[in-house]
């Protein structure tokens, strides 16, 4: 079963190696514009270490001008789309492309979860026990600028949908959330303010019934994808996108109102591209068939972004105002770490400057997967289509409190200015930006792709605090490591 549907490419001894895949990827996406950050790439021999290097690359070349940044994503797709595979159940393989013409295996119904609440008519969000709504959720919002937590433009989105309690509801629209179970996905809040939502996820009984459950307690309506003969039990609703894309599109393709395909899927290694690559498929599927299709993404903030000159400015501030302490401290643990602790995040006066938050434990996999979906944001962004994609803040999720090593750094990380949000937080806050998007055309019109990827993150204050991220990250691990066992 693992070798079904979309998978990764088969080398000459058979093994299909991730690391061959994430190589090959970069670097085409790398060779229109920068052919010898394309061949470091491909001269890589521990991709597993060493793609940290080649990831920055990646943003760095695209700086050069908007048609710079186009090619690069444009290039990324078409390599990851011509290499990636589809495996069958009788052993042949095709290539992705395939995906966009082939017959669904199964037609699939749809069940109805109706919620008995009332709508929420005022934007409120939860924070440390409390919901803030009205003027204290402006004061946070003010708070949060001021401390770097989020960009002017991210607490200026949410205050503009706070003043527009009517677009909660989203009329007219259905937003599919891909990965319906996840916990960063807008699946919950968006069903509480009385939106229609289209849930896709596993088949896994135990799954549907918490969301079912989760749409009834709301005031929205939740629709499934079952089989025919399944009647309208949700509990019995899901798809696997790895081998089910044709289905899937076929189903969100019939579905009622304005469509906004919401990528919210995650699953661990190797299976992060294989579910990201069929979405991606499954994406350019829909596109085709249906004309009012609108995306929605969140990007990570453990990765590598260009950020305007203001939060430059506001880091340089942060860190020429370091504690006598720090500065004492700071010294001997750059020289004993040879440069690689506590280094400052920019050079003075960079604009853009790169914001380098990658985690190496995170992996080139997860990398890729999140790469693949700013390429696709960008690239349907230039080609008309109303793109929401906005930095999510770091936030205790599952997937990451089990990585001891994400853990201790998350339990450590507010002593470097950096805010981790829990996921009640994060959700609202996400799914609040996502409506502004949707009643905005996606947001203001920038210049350059990197400037619409910078607006209204919400990094948590990885872009503007003192420290290069990864530089402390150690450290923030080390004095979180109690924390983070208790």
């Amino acid at each position: 079963m693992a070798d079904l549907g979309v998978v990764f490419p088969a080398g000459p001894d058979g093994r299909r190696s991730t690391a061959a895949l994430g190589r090959a990827v970069v670097a085409d996406a790398l060779r229109p514009v920068d052919p010898t950050g394309a061949a470091a790439a491909e001269r890589e021999t521990n991709w597993r270490a060493g793609y940290l290097t080649h990831v920055r690359r990646l943003v760095e070349a695209g700086l050069a001008s908007r048609e710079a940044a186009l090619a690069i994503a444009d290039a990324g797709l078409v390599a990851l789309h011509r290499r990636m595979r589809v495996a069958g159940p009788d052993g042949v393989e095709a290539g992705l492309d395939d995906l966009l013409r082939a017959p669904a295996g199964r037609a699939l119904a749809t069940a109805e979860v109706t919620g008995t609440a009332e709508p929420e008519r005022e934007l409120s969000v939860p924070y440390h026990g409390e919901r803030l709504r009205g003027e204290t959720l402006l004061r946070r919002l003010d708070a949060w600028v001021a401390a770097g937590v989020v960009e002017p433009s991210c607490a200026e989105a949410v205050r503009t949908v706070a003043a527009h309690p009517e677009w909660l509801a989203l009329p007219g629209t259905t937003v599919v959330v891909l990965g319906a179970g996840a916990e960063m996905g807008p699946l919950t809040a968006l069903l509480r303010w009385g939106a229609r939502v289209a849930g896709v996820d596993l088949p896994r009984p135990a799954l549907w019934q918490r969301v079912a459950e989760t749409a009834r307690r709301g005031a929205g309506t939740l629709l499934v994808p079952v089989a025919p003969d399944d009647g309208s039990d949700p509990a019995r609703a899901g798809a696997d996108l790895i081998t089910e894309v044709p289905a899937v599109a076929d189903w969100v393709a019939a579905l009622p109102g304005r469509a906004v395909l919401g990528n919210y899927v995650y699953a661990d290694g190797a299976t992060n591209v294989r579910v990201s690559t069929a979405v991606d498929a499954l994406t350019v599927r829909l596109a085709a068939a249906r004309d009012d299709l609108a995306l929605g993404f969140l990007a990570t903030p453990t990765d590598v972004f260009a950020v305007p000159a203001d939060a430059v400015e506001q880091s340089v501030r942060a860190y020429a105002g370091r504690s006598r302490t720090a500065k004492l401290l700071g010294r001997p643990l750059r020289t004993l770490s040879a440069g690689r602790l506590l280094q400052r995040a920019y050079v003075p006066g960079s604009d853009p400057g790169i914001a380098d938050s990658l985690v190496a434990q995170q992996g080139p996999n997860y990398a890729l997967a999140k790469r693949l979906q700013r390429w696709r944001a960008t690239v349907a962004r230039a080609g008309g289509t109303t793109v929401s994609m906005n930095v999510a803040p770091p936030t205790r999720t599952r997937s990451v409190v089990k990585n001891r090593a994400l853990a201790a750094a998350y339990a450590g990380a507010h002593r470097f200015g950096v805010e981790v949000f829990e996921p009640a937080t994060s959700n609202v806050l996400m799914a609040a930006l996502l409506v502004h998007d949707l009643h905005t055309g996606g947001g203001p019109a920038h210049q350059q792709p990197w400037q619409d990827e910078a607006c209204a993150a919400a990094h948590g204050g990885l872009w503007r605090g003192a420290y290069a991220p990864r530089s402390a990250l150690g450290l923030a691990a080390l004095l979180g490591y109690g924390a983070a066992r208790g």
